[in-house]
This record gives C-alpha cells, sequence and structure tokens, in this order.
C-alpha cells in the first residue's frame, strides 16, 4: 500500500508538471502587446496643418453664441471654443466659427465640417449611439422649463392643461414636453416651430401660451422681446440637459484634448487661478496640483501632444469656468444667471462642477 501512494503521488506530480509545462506553452505560444497605445489625434494634426480650429456653435443665443455689433462672436460658448484653440494653437484668435443650424450640427462633424461642437447640446444615449458623435464633458448642467407671461397669473406648469405650447420641432425639448404632459394626464396644443428662432417668434406673436425649451435658451428669449418684464420662467423644470462638447467618433485622443482641457478651466477655478494671477502663479507657487495645472511640473501636455503650457494658455485667454459663466450667462451678463447646478461641487451651496485631477 506504501508503494502504491508512493506511485500515485509521483503520477499526480508529473501530471501536475505536464499541465503547467503546456498551459506555459499555449501562453508562449500567444503575442501579446501589453505597451500602451500611442496617442494621436488626427484631428489634432488637420488643426496643426490648418493653423485653425473649426468650432460649430448655435446661429445666434444671447449669452451663449451670438455675434456683437462688431461681427465678433461673443458667449459662453465661444468663449470655450477660444479656450480650445489657445491650448491646442496657442492662440486663442485661431479659431473659425460655423454656425449651425440643430438639424446641421451632428452632420457637421461627421463629415469633417468643425472639429467640435459647442452648442448647447445635450448629452444623450441615442445621440451617441446614433449619430456617430462621443461627448467629451458637460460644461453647463441645464433643464428644460416654461416661459409665460405673467398675465396669465400662472404659479406652475401643472396650471398649463390645454395650453398652445411653442416648441422646436425634433429636438429633445419636443420630446420632453409630450412626456410631461402625457406622464401627468394633461392635455396641450403642440405648436411646432422649424427652429429655436421661429419657436421664439412664434411666442412673440402669441401664437402660443407657453414658450418650452432648456432654461438658459428661455432666458436668452426673454432677454429678446420688447417687454422682457411682462414675461416669466415658472419653477418647473421638466428635464436633465447636460450641456457639452462633441466631436467625432473614432479620435479618442481628440475627444480627450478637448475633455482635459475642459477640465484645466474648470479647475483652475477650483484652485484660484484666474486670467489675472495665472502668470504670477505659474512662477510663484508651491502648490503642485497648480504647478501640474499651468506646466511647471510634469510634461502632461507633451503627453497630448501640447505644449506644457496647454492649459496656462486657456487660461490666460478666457479665464476660469467661473469667470466664462460670470461674464456670459452670470452676474455680469443680461441674462444673470444663478450658478446653481453648475456651482463648483466643494462651493456654498455646492453645486454639480467637478474637476478631474491632473496629475
Amino acid at each position: 500500500m506504501a508503494i502504491a501512494a508512493a506511485a500515485l503521488t509521483l503520477l499526480a506530480c508529473g501530471r501536475g508538471d505536464r499541465e503547467a509545462g503546456s498551459d506555459a506553452g499555449e501562453d508562449a505560444g500567444v503575442q501579446t502587446n501589453t505597451a500602451a497605445p500611442t496617442f494621436a489625434s488626427p484631428t489634432l494634426a488637420a488643426i496643426k496643418r490648418r493653423g485653425r480650429l473649426n468650432c460649430g456653435v448655435h446661429e445666434g443665443l444671447v449669452g451663449f453664441a451670438y455675434t456683437d455689433n462688431r461681427g465678433q462672436w461673443r458667449g459662453f460658448d465661444a468663449d470655450f471654443c477660444r479656450a480650445l484653440a489657445a491650448a491646442v494653437l496657442g492662440d486663442a484668435d485661431a479659431v473659425r466659427f460655423v454656425p449651425l443650424t440643430s438639424s446641421q450640427r451632428f452632420e457637421a462633424l461627421r463629415s469633417g465640417r468643425v472639429d467640435v461642437l459647442w452648442r448647447s447640446t445635450s448629452w444623450t444615449l441615442s445621440r451617441e449611439a446614433q449619430e456617430g458623435v462621443r461627448f467629451a464633458g458637460i460644461n453647463y448642467y441645464d433643464g428644460q422649463g416654461f416661459l409665460v407671461r405673467r398675465s396669465l397669473d400662472l404659479a406652475s406648469a401643472a396650471e398649463l392643461n390645454g395650453a398652445r405650447i411653442c416648441v422646436q420641432r425634433a429636438s429633445t425639448s419636443e420630446l420632453n414636453v409630450a412626456d410631461w404632459f402625457r406622464s401627468r394626464g394633461l392635455e396641450y396644443t403642440p405648436v411646432i416651430a422649424a427652429n429655436e428662432e421661429a419657436a421664439r417668434a412664434a411666442y412673440g406673436r402669441e401664437d402660443c401660451d407657453a414658450l418650452s425649451a432648456d432654461i438658459s435658451a428661455l432666458a436668452a428669449a426673454r432677454t429678446t422681446l420688447s417687454n422682457p418684464e411682462q414675461h416669466a420662467v415658472l419653477p418647473d423644470v421638466i428635464s436633465k440637459e447636460p450641456l457639452g462638447p462633441a466631436v467625432k467618433r473614432g479620435d479618442e485622443a481628440w475627444t480627450s484634448i478637448v475633455r482635459w482641457t475642459l477640465n484645466a478651466v474648470i479647475l483652475a477655478e477650483e484652485l484660484g487661478v484666474t486670467r489675472e494671477n495665472v502668470d504670477q502663479l505659474a512662477e510663484d507657487s508651491r502648490d503642485p496640483r497648480i504647478r501640474r495645472l499651468l506646466g511647471t511640473e510634469g510634461d502632461f501636455g507633451p503627453l497630448m501632444g501640447l505644449r506644457r503650457d496647454w492649459a496656462r494658455l486657456a487660461i490666460e485667454a478666457e479665464g476660469n469656468y467661473g469667470e466664462i459663466f460670470a461674464r456670459n450667462v452670470g452676474a455680469e451678463s443680461s441674462l444673470d444667471l444663478t450658478r446653481g447646478l453648475n456651482a463648483q461641487w466643494n462651493a456654498t451651496p455646492g453645486g454639480l462642477i467637478y474637476a478631474l485631477p491632473i496629475r
């Protein structure tokens, strides 16, 4: 019995060795590449050859993208286009603004007519799955609401039962209105307009009782009416509208460049880096987070094919997130929108704006 037990033990050991050897042989025959993929962006290469960033924007939305009386593009989205141009080309003015309708915007990306779309566009599953685009982040948390005449004396959107609602055709706004009324068992008559401008005009002519769109767009629309004080945005928010930059699917490196440029501007506000003090902090700051952000420590820009001071250039050009918000849509603007959800995560009260770490 002792001899038999020893024989079985030896057999088991031998079988284990053979099985291990077989696995090792199979593994050895498989060619694996564990090296990190090269960070190369065809879009960035094309922009550098061209010497200009092509940025798709709204045709005209006060506070976000519009031309002033000198024909210069202004607004929240326009400033982010310039910050991106500064980051990738070192020149905030090296940008061509391409005004696009809602029906043109995604095709303009797919065809390469624009490099990035910064046009008050909501990030949704169907858009990423069907439109051939990728969203690089969120720069404005919005929601849909209703603009009404004060003379109607309404306190809530629930009082709009049976009302005529102006809304843009083939938009998330049109779908959200239908969902909201249906879920509450309320009736309404849709007044469908071809685009935002037509919807605003229809409301101005009193073809409808309420205009429904993103609250930021309603605030902009209100400023264009002959008597803005006679109109009010109802307190109801009927949807979530995360707005942000979109790029063409297939260039992951370019998606990252847009994402991290947006993130750098957000991080600058969190760390107290402004348009005014960025140069001083680049020279004097001992905070490693600021030093990494401004390119005085580490090589984070070159990792993406950019200069070491790519983020510093973006901040010098347009300021941090809070500065961009204040002058275009916040307290320093005609819209005078509160930060709300667009406050920094560590503010009081806190919002949803949260910077990813650069390290």
